[in-house]
């Protein structure tokens, strides 16, 4: 496996980084391959608890490598159209791992987010943001539409208008109002963003595994359901979770008024 995303596992976090940093993190065929290999990887660990994401350097991403692009300008119209769907088909798979995986996924941003940088990002369950780090959807400088489920996720967390300015007009927009739109769900101070990270990471492995996990795919799936199917599938997880040791763990901590431990069984 190259190395333009580093894998790392302290035992039940795993850490994606993302690994071109003298080129802001930006995308290239390397790159999709070691996310499509490293998210296949995690989603299948059951021992996983949490995943990070993050960039290596001062940027979390800028999108598509340019360079990488620019060499496929001497091909034909019609095989530039089969060589570029051909790649974002191939680099969804690494998107939809991270939206379907069961473990929670953090992401850690900073710098440039911008172009697949903001979908992936997107991707991720929690988000903590660095005061420095700056968003732009960025296709439309370059003629290209949204990948990476950019087009379905912006309109679901900040709503339909607030996606059609972003991903339009391809304004650049700060911390303050990412968080603001809800697209990041804290921001601090760049000398502590390791520490907030580490802070929500610690908290997710503390907390009851199969309760954390059902509500992420609730969450997920909810948009596709109907009332009554939602509701069905919330009474079904709420049966199986009482059906854990946490369960118990949880309530006999409750009773006698101390923090519960729990085991993730």
């Amino acid at each position: 496996m190259n190395d333009t995303v580093l894998l790392a596992r302290d035992g039940p976090v795993a850490t994606l980084t993302l690994n071109r940093p003298d080129v802001l993190n930006t995308l290239d065929f390397a790159m999709i391959d070691a996310l499509v290999a490293h998210t296949a990887t995690i989603a299948a660990d059951d021992s996983l608890r949490v995943v990070v994401l993050r960039g290596a350097g001062r940027h979390f991403m800028a999108g598509g490598d340019i360079r990488v692009f620019a060499a496929e300008l001497g091909r034909s119209p019609a095989e530039r159209r089969s060589v570029f769907q051909q790649m974002v088909e191939r680099l969804h798979a690494a998107v939809e791992s991270l939206h379907r995986m069961p473990h929670p996924v953090v992401g850690r941003i900073h710098g440039a987010v911008a172009g697949f940088g903001l979908s992936l990002m997107n991707a991720c369950d929690l988000v903590v943001a660095s005061e420095d780090a700056y968003f732009a959807s960025a296709y439309r400088q370059i003629a290209l539409s949204p990948d990476g489920g950019g087009s379905w996720s912006l309109p679901r967390i900040v709503g339909m208008r607030k996606a059609m300015e972003i991903l339009l007009l391809g304004e650049r927009f700060d911390a303050a109002e990412a968080c603001a739109l809800g697209l990041v769900n804290k921001v601090v101070p760049v000398a502590e963003l390791d520490a907030a990270t580490d802070a929500i990471v610690r908290s997710l492995c503390a907390a009851p595994r199969l309760a954390l996990r059902n509500a992420k795919r609730l969450l997920r799936e909810s948009l596709a359901r109907t009332l009554s199917e939602q509701l069905q599938a919330e009474a079904v997880s709420f049966g199986e979770c009482a059906g854990t040791a946490d369960f118990t763990e949880g309530i006999t901590a409750f009773l006698a008024k101390r923090p519960p431990r729990f085991e993730g069984s």
